[in-house]
């Protein structure tokens, strides 16, 4: 890993496989001075800002409204766009899931998912974008194709931010817009800490893309010092932890990166962050079936949690290529009425696009296994 310095606006863990400086990894304030130093007046910044979150351009070239001149001076100088390329898509069968896999500049692939929910009596639906933010994963969770698959690279900031607009660009078309965002792909967004925070300011600047902060979550295995950091960064985006397990040595079991006591330090996280930012933290809890789903399983993880104010989302696990089942809808229920009953906050996910391998890891898994069957 490297550190780059932009127009004096500082990077860490920054690797540039392709010598390529995005525009759609640079802050606003970071193409203002770009503009500056080539000597452009400070409205080429709001022109190139508009293309970028309102147009999409597929390269600094195709942006019209900037002068031609200006645009060869800005691509001689080794700034461009970066757009992956979309070499897979899934859609589920009542339309509501698109998933994707995008071919980054150097080659990678990674996954992003649209999700789509339409309330009566709305006329445009709620659209979610989950997003990646490691190729891989090196957390091992063992349910998770993810986490089987073995870590590769962290993705930059930019990376992270095309996922986003490919979809904007996808709903643009039908007169639909990005409502909501997840940090729940693949990777552990808190592993990639400066890249991950770097897109969600840029994501959430009024001058870039300009999506609300709280219609942002931010999913984490537990990474303590990420949580301590985001809890101070002034920002008000969720926050989801996965739990898994009401007791260590089950959440070793799962999680094999887990320390001896995640169970209590990530209780006790969720107290400490809500009272830095007044934002409840979610806790989330996939359910395996005659694993962790049993009504001793939920008593402990009630006791656990009376009185602490997380909520907990249970999900039923998105089947993989793993040994772990679904539970039947009769056990998720009543785990759901015990934590109820002891007074814990909780609500059960609707799992969406199982039959297009939705669960993060999976789409990437299957479409490499089959270059690998045909080769």
């Amino acid at each position: 890993m490297t550190s780059t310095k932009t127009n004096g606006f500082h990077r860490e863990n920054v690797e540039c496989g392709y010598g390529l400086k995005s525009l759609y990894g640079m802050l606003p304030a970071e193409i203002d001075a770009v503009v500056g130093e080539m000597g452009q007046p400070r409205y080429r910044a709001d022109q190139i800002l508009h293309m970028l979150y309102s147009e999409f351009p597929r390269d600094v070239l195709s942006m019209r409204q900037v002068p031609l001149e200006f645009r060869e001076s800005l691509s001689a100088s080794g700034y461009g766009i970066g757009s992956a390329s979309e070499i897979h898509r899934l859609v589920s069968e009542d339309g509501y899931t698109t998933k994707l896999l995008l071919k980054l500049l150097d080659g990678t692939l990674v996954e992003t998912v649209l999700m789509q929910y339409k309330p009566k009596g709305v006329a445009h639906p709620r659209s979610t974008v989950c997003v990646s933010t490691q190729v891989g994963c090196p957390m091992g969770c063992t349910f998770c194709a993810t986490g089987q698959m073995g870590f590769q690279r962290n993705l930059m900031a930019e990376e992270i931010v095309g996922q986003v607009l490919h979809f904007a660009s996808l709903l643009q078309e039908r007169g639909e817009h990005v409502t909501n965002l997840v940090f729940m792909g693949m990777g552990e967004p808190l592993a990639n800490y400066a890249e991950t925070i770097r897109a969600v300011r840029i994501l959430t600047h009024p001058r870039a893309f300009g999506i609300g902060q709280r219609h942002i979550t931010i999913s984490t295995v537990g990474v303590m010092q990420g949580i301590e950091r985001l809890a101070d960064e002034d920002l008000q985006v969720g926050l989801a932890i996965s739990l898994h397990a009401p007791n260590d040595s089950l959440r070793r079991r799962l999680i094999p990166t887990a320390g001896v006591n995640s169970v209590g330090e990530i209780v006790a996280a969720t107290r400490r962050y809500f009272k830095k930012t007044g934002r409840r933290v979610t806790l989330e809890y996939a359910l395996l079936e005659e694993v962790n789903d049993s009504p001793a399983d939920a008593e402990e993880l009630a006791n656990l949690l009376k009185g602490n104010g997380a909520h907990v989302n249970l999900i039923p696990v998105n089947p993989t290529a793993g040994k772990f089942r679904r539970p039947s809808w009769k056990r998720v229920t009543a785990f759901e009425r015990i934590l109820k009953a002891a007074g814990i906050g909780c609500t059960v996910r609707v799992e969406k696009g199982i039959e297009i391998s939705a669960a993060c890891g999976q789409l990437r898994t299957d479409f490499t296994g089959g270059l690998k069957a045909k080769n």
